[in-house]
């Protein structure tokens, strides 16, 4: 078994066969006898990128454009919608600097490795289904498309059974803000909404052609999420929980694999104004797996991505996104945290996870996914926690702890990969895009149905679980988690398993 992806929510990839495997300035009047002005300080710090919380509704004050030109700033987009101003600087005091500006109300920086960061763990990427194995995959049953007998997920959650009603409509928009989407892939193309598209990475949209596509020396993990949510029931591959809506990419990863919060604020603001219904977030935000609010860069972090997320909510978008995959229980008094920043020197921290937040996955109004394995319990490395779990549903696990039926050969979870292929992956990262194309499914149903009725139906419609207690996910005797609450709302599962059937027919 691999080791998880510490950002994307995907924990194990695994070859098929074993189990199958993400400047502004503003010059003053002179006459010939006033003094030259002072040319600008030069710093020789690090180049990082910074965001800059300020009133929303309006555009930056002249007096805020020019503090931060004076701190050695360089202002690289503004989203006035939300206040949030994104700002590149070599100054090391340039956010301390600027937090005392009158009408800043917070600024942090975004990242701790320079411009462009350099990662320093590998993405992986999961082994495509071989020609031999796509032969030998069982018979489809009529109506089936080749590879949905291997997809156990669907009927663990009757989306088999809601396609016989529905495949959901194709006004509903499902943006996947992750490491991008090849919208060419085969079971994607017919249901890719390219004007909801985009490249967010460096915090400004680039609507150039397939800009939202993922390199080849990049991760497939948008790729293999969007096939999940809305791989189209063609007669080719695989099938999606709802392959009749459309499916958009939003890609804010950079090369080396890192989610910087300019680059998710793009990308909730983004899909907020070009009509997307829902948003999939299998990821957390970069460098910082907590972000803690009495640290001020932290703190600037989590204003902008919240007022991001509550910004899109507001214009009728569902966030969703995936709780995790460290098998920590959120709600408890503290956790330690060895992975932050990841794109600096780590240490082990503890931190109270009431206080400090994983973005977006806790912030207010975001639907928190947790993963369960083919047999229904919650996955090995689920995050879980009584208050933060909303919903749960499949994202795989190892087939050793959680085998499936067959002709289902894998507890991983199928889904799309670049070039025209398919394998496995698990994780969260595969559970949330399970819900995110359930609420797809609800939105088709109840077209007017607001942000907050859509989540009501998700959590209302979902199938009660009952704790897992003891849960002893290898066998070795040993508890690996506690599950906290009554069947109905509990630490595991939240409200329980999201139901697609429900979501095509209630």
């Amino acid at each position: 078994m691999t080791a998880p992806h510490p950002r994307l929510r995907r924990a194990i990839v695994f070859p098929l066969g074993t189990a199958l495997a993400t400047a502004f300035a503003f010059l003053p009047n002179v006459t010939a006898s006033a003094a030259p002005a002072a040319a600008p300080v030069a710093y020789d710090g690090p180049a990082l990128s910074y965001v800059v919380n300020v009133a929303p509704g309006k555009a930056p004050a002249a007096s805020v454009k020019k503090a931060i030109e004076r701190a050695g700033g360089t202002i690289v987009t503004s989203y006035t919608q939300i206040g949030v101003i994104v700002v590149h600087s070599s100054n090391p005091d340039f956010a301390k600097t600027v937090r005392t500006v009158r009408g800043v109300a917070s600024a942090g920086n975004t990242r701790n490795a320079p411009l462009p960061a350099q990662s320093t763990t590998d993405v992986g990427t999961p082994k495509a289904l071989t020609a031999e194995e796509l032969k030998n995959v069982q018979a489809a049953a009529a109506g089936q498309d080749p590879l949905e007998p291997l997809q156990w997920d669907l009927p663990a959650i009757k989306a088999d059974k809601a396609h016989e009603k529905s495949l959901g409509s194709s006004k509903v928009t499902v943006a996947v803000i992750d490491t991008g989407v090849d919208d060419t892939h085969p079971d994607l193309a017919p249901n890719f909404d390219r004007k909801a598209s985009v490249n967010c990475v460096t915090g400004k949209p680039d609507t150039a052609d397939g800009a939202w596509r993922p390199s080849a020396a990049e991760s497939p993990h948008g790729t293999h999420v969007a096939g999940e949510i809305a791989a189209a029931k063609n007669g080719v591959g695989m099938t999606g929980v709802a392959p009749g809506v459309k499916v958009a990419g939003i890609k804010v990863s950079t090369t080396e694999g890192y989610f910087y919060t300019e680059a998710v604020v793009c990308g909730f603001v983004w899909a907020a104004e070009h009509g997307v219904d829902v948003t999939n977030n299998s990821y957390y935000t970069d460098p910082w797996y907590f972000n803690c609010k009495n640290d001020p860069d932290q703190k600037a972090l989590v204003d902008a991505i919240t007022r991001a997320t509550r910004y899109a909510e507001r214009k009728g978008t569902v966030n969703v996104a995936a709780a995790g995959n460290e098998n920590y229980d959120l709600a408890s008094d503290e956790i330690t945290d060895p992975a932050s920043p990841n794109d600096g020197t780590p240490s082990d921290r503890v931190v109270d996870p009431s206080k400090c937040y994983d973005i977006p996955t806790q912030l207010p109004g975001v639907v928190t996914v947790a993963s369960t394995g083919a047999k229904g319990l919650k996955s090995s490395f689920s995050n879980h926690g009584l208050g933060v779990i909303d919903i749960a549903a499949p994202g795989g696990d190892s087939t050793a702890y959680q085998t499936p039926a067959p002709p289902a050969t894998s507890g991983l979870i199928l889904g799309t990969l670049p070039g025209g292929k398919w394998g496995y992956m698990a994780g969260t990262s595969m559970a949330s895009p399970h819900v995110a194309a359930v609420a797809a499914l609800i939105k088709s149903t109840h077209p007017h149905a607001s942000p907050a009725l859509v989540k009501g139906l998700l959590y209302a419609e979902a199938d009660a679980t009952a704790c897992t207690n003891p849960y002893d996910i290898n066998g070795d005797g040993k508890v690996d988690a506690v599950c906290k609450g009554p069947k109905n709302y509990n630490s595991f599962y939240g409200w329980g398993v999201a139901d697609a059937l429900d979501a095509v027919t209630k």
